[in-house]
């Protein structure tokens, strides 16, 4: 139980971080965080679901699988925009580029390929 307490701060801090690093994404960490809290405390698992701005994405996800259609488009602008921005600026080394341009080419495939919610929550 104390594992999972631990590695749900641990990857609540990387979803956190995530949301001022484009190449580091936020959803997933958030969503896997609420599993680890689920498992080890009630109290910080109810904080996420209360929570204004990760809760709903954690029920919809829970509920019905899928993320809202504004989630997914601001994801793929900014993994676009700042990753784009960084492997064709920021990085020199050939093996970096090409490491970033993959991550960030399966990064884009993966939300593509998320199903947006159709509901309103």
């Amino acid at each position: 139980m104390v594992a999972y307490k631990v590695l749900g701060f641990l990857l609540l801090g990387l979803g956190f971080i995530g949301i001022f690093l484009p190449l580091l994404p936020t959803t997933p960490f958030i969503l896997v965080a609420a599993g680890c809290f689920a498992k080890s405390s009630e109290r910080w698992h109810r904080w996420l679901l209360n929570n204004r701005t990760f809760g709903p994405m954690i029920k919809n996800w829970q509920e019905h699988e899928c993320i809202s259609c504004n989630s997914r488009r601001i994801a793929l602008l900014s993994v676009t925009l700042f990753g784009g921005y960084s492997v064709a600026f920021a990085l020199a080394d050939p093996y970096l580029i090409a490491f970033g341009a993959t991550l960030i080419l399966f990064t884009l495939i993966y939300l593509l390929r998320m199903k947006v919610c159709e509901h309103k929550t």
